[in-house]
């Protein structure tokens, strides 16, 4: 039997008993509470009423003063009386406060540890049918079907085919632009340097002559590429 069971079923036999008490006479925690507000409040109607009887008390002996002085002193004499019962009252107030606040703390952890105690056996039961052994294996189980559901996933958005390097395939490339470069850089011979200086200009039949030179420098070229 666990703590708590023994707990509450001591607190079961000592309900039953206070139920016999208070059948008996004995006051539940939540009446004794409300008799203590009870009395609390008559006693702070007293305290009222004492204090303008004071006050009365106090206008008597000044309205007398000196012209009826035995007066004077008879209301001075119920104005201490007065105060001393106010005394009293406000000492009795403190301790019946002290009191229900003692009471209504107690009743209140009562019924803080009876829902615990109520909570502690749903709790209870709840995990008498779980076994920590079944947990572990299920926990393990779930882990093993996470990982196989990768190994799909990464296996169906895999591309078919071969593969290739792309950085491998981008480095073959430049490879082949440098070298289509080279070779067209010497076809043509590289490039020609630009003259600095002013050309002269030519006259027409200048510029007829030379035309006709260049033309005559193709003829030749091609007759020569058809002998080889």
């Amino acid at each position: 039997m666990s703590k708590i069971s023994s707990f509450f079923k001591g607190g079961s036999s000592s309900s039953s008993k206070s139920k016999h008490h208070r059948s008996r006479g004995a006051p539940s925690p939540q009446e004794a509470i409300n008799k203590l507000r009870e009395t609390e409040e008559m006693l702070t109607k007293k305290q009222d009423y004492l204090e303008k009887r004071i006050e009365q008390e106090l206008a008597t002996a000044k309205k007398h003063g000196t012209k009826n002085k035995k007066a004077a002193l008879a209301a001075l004499k119920k104005k201490k009386r007065l105060e001393q019962q106010l005394t009293q009252i406000d000492g009795t107030l403190s301790t019946i406060e002290f009191q229900r606040e003692a009471l209504e703390n107690s009743h209140t952890n009562t019924e803080v540890l009876k829902n615990m105690g109520y909570a502690a056996k749903a709790m209870k039961q709840v995990h008498e049918n779980m076994d920590v052994n079944k947990i572990d294996d299920l926990m393990a189980d779930i882990t093993d079907q996470q990982d196989v559901a990768q190994e799909i996933s990464e296996a169906i958005s895999r591309p078919f085919g071969e593969t290739y390097d792309e950085d491998e395939l981008l480095a073959e490339l430049e490879e082949l632009e440098n070298e289509a470069e080279e070779e067209g850089m010497l076809t043509m011979g590289g490039l020609p340097s630009v003259p600095s200086a002013n050309l002269p200009s030519l006259r027409p039949d200048q510029r007829a002559t030379t035309r006709r030179r260049a033309e005559e420098d193709d003829d030749m070229q091609m007759l020569s590429s058809w002998g080889t």
